[in-house]
């Protein structure tokens, strides 16, 4: 179903009872019996036949303005998805959708059909659907030489996508109609997460395994990432590059948001006060830290004016944790924040505790917490509090220190690996990620589209199924096979 004027199943009943109020009228012209001769005959004739053209015009009417689609297949072969829907009802300019297809494919005929439905939900988006093969003309002006594309015009921008996915072409749409061109900064010479860096591991230990700047480490930090990151950011039309805060006099002034992911190097005093400047102009950040990092001295006094305090330990969440790992605390429940809004499953491999503190002239908020049960661990090992609700995650907006030409954003997370390239694609991760850097750049929601990553099927085994297979494969065959080659050793002799 499709909405156009009105919700899904108002548009569903209209469908019915049009089809119905017609059925009825024609059921009922079955019965009336028309006078045998004369003009009273040719009047009655005349009078039913104006009766069921009009009865048809108007519920072609009613099925036109209240169009509904219905998809009997079992995989909605033929529904556009959600999201795409969403994008396509959020539209608030005109769209040009040209989709070439190539009617021997399936999966090509499917999304004709999506385009087609996807055209009638909202006047905004003009869809045609070509099939080269018969109008070669219209191909060969729109310069389209394959087949299973699309071209998407938007005034004078104009975007080609070869899919037949509409969730791809979705992102196209959404792509050549953001309007907004700042880039997103990634800070870079403190050792942080390179956006170019596209390795990643997947990992997924015990709780006495997976260690976060305690006895021993198995998080290589080099293997992480943000070229997942990035490359969704790029796939929703943003554009993203670096800036070394040590080589720039200052902050750019276009970047709609700085990124610091997991800097490992201590910020020097002139880098805090271009942090500041930028922020006092009304800057907007995200600082990703993890339990390892020093935090005092300039950068404390940085955060405290923003209403954050950042805490020392590693937070154990006995309670709410992913797999087997009470130290990737897992998160499900949100306070509101447009970051977080419908946010599902986010877990953090190896966190730090955050507070809120008073600040003059900034609103600020927790928008990740633990469980009632969870608790921050020493690098020793010895329990640093009681077990407590903590935070995680924290955003603030205002005025640094009550002064600036317009407020700031700021929102930071007291862990870097859930946006790294080897956690950034599983569960809600990537959609947190995303709708934080929506939120600093002034929008008040994530993005309509969230782009696909690849990513490598991963089978995630208990402690003791991993010794089962071990006892299974390394001791019980190879022990049946010496056996039975003993067995007919014996026999034969």
């Amino acid at each position: 179903m499709m909405e156009h004027g009105g919700s899904e199943w108002l548009d569903l009943v209209w469908f019915f009872a049009a089809l119905g109020a017609l059925a009825v009228f024609l059921a009922a012209l079955l019965k009336v019996r028309v006078p045998a001769a004369g003009s009273a005959r040719l009047l009655a004739r005349a009078g039913l036949i104006a009766a069921a053209a009009m009865a048809t015009i108007v519920a072609n009417v009613i099925l036109y303005k209240h169009d509904a689609h219905l998809d009997f297949t079992r995989e909605h072969a033929f529904t556009p998805s959600p999201d795409v829907q969403r994008v396509v009802r959020e539209l608030t300019s005109e769209v040009e959708l040209t989709y070439f297809y190539q009617r021997n494919n399936p999966n090509a005929v499917g999304a004709k059909t999506i385009m087609e439905t996807l055209g009638r939900s909202n006047p905004l988006l003009k869809v045609r659907t070509v099939d080269p093969d018969q109008n070669p003309g219209m191909a060969n002006r729109m310069g389209m030489k394959i087949y299973n594309a699309a071209v998407i015009t938007a005034g004078d921008k104009r975007l080609e996508v070869v899919s037949t996915d509409d969730r791809e072409i979705a992102l196209g749409i959404v792509r050549i109609t953001r309007n907004d061109n700042r880039p997103i900064c990634f800070g870079s010479g403190q050792g942080e997460y390179d956006i170019d860096n596209f390795e990643f591991h997947t990992h997924f230990e015990g709780s006495g395994g997976h260690q976060h700047g305690q006895e021993t480490t198995l998080v290589n930090v080099e293997q992480h990432g943000l070229g997942r990151l990035r490359r969704a950011l790029e796939k929703l039309g943003y554009s993203v590059r670096k800036v070394e805060l040590a080589k720039v006099g200052a902050v750019p002034g276009d970047c709609a948001a700085l990124v610091e992911g997991n800097p490992r190097y201590r910020f020097a005093p002139p880098d805090i006060a271009k942090l500041k400047a930028y922020l006092g102009q009304g800057g907007n950040l995200l600082l990703l830290i993890e339990p390892d990092y020093p935090v005092d001295g300039p950068l404390a006094e940085l955060l405290a004016s923003m209403g954050v305090a950042v805490e020392d330990g590693v937070l154990v969440d006995p309670k709410s944790h992913y797999f087997t790992d009470e130290q990737m605390v897992a998160i499900s429940a949100y306070p509101t924040h447009p970051a977080t809004i419908n946010l599902g499953l986010s877990f953090f491999p190896g966190a730090r505790p955050l507070r809120v503190v008073a600040a003059d002239g900034v609103k600020t908020s927790a928008f990740l917490s633990t469980s009632e049960q969870s608790y921050a661990k020493a690098p020793a090992g010895q329990n640093l509090n009681k077990p407590a609700v903590h935070t995680l995650g924290i955003s603030a907006q205002g005025l640094l220190n009550g002064q600036g030409p317009r407020p700031f954003r700021f929102a930071i997370v007291g862990d870097a690996d859930f946006a790294s390239n080897s956690f950034f694609p599983y569960l809600a991760n990537s959609d947190l990620a995303l709708g934080l850097i929506a939120w600093l750049r002034g929008e008040e929601r994530g993005p309509a589209m969230k782009p696909s990553t690849e990513v490598l099927p991963t089978v995630a085994l208990t402690e003791g199924q991993m010794r089962n297979i071990f006892i299974l494969t390394v001791l019980v065959l190879p022990g049946l096979a010496a056996l039975l080659g003993i067995f007919m050793w014996w026999r034969r002799r």
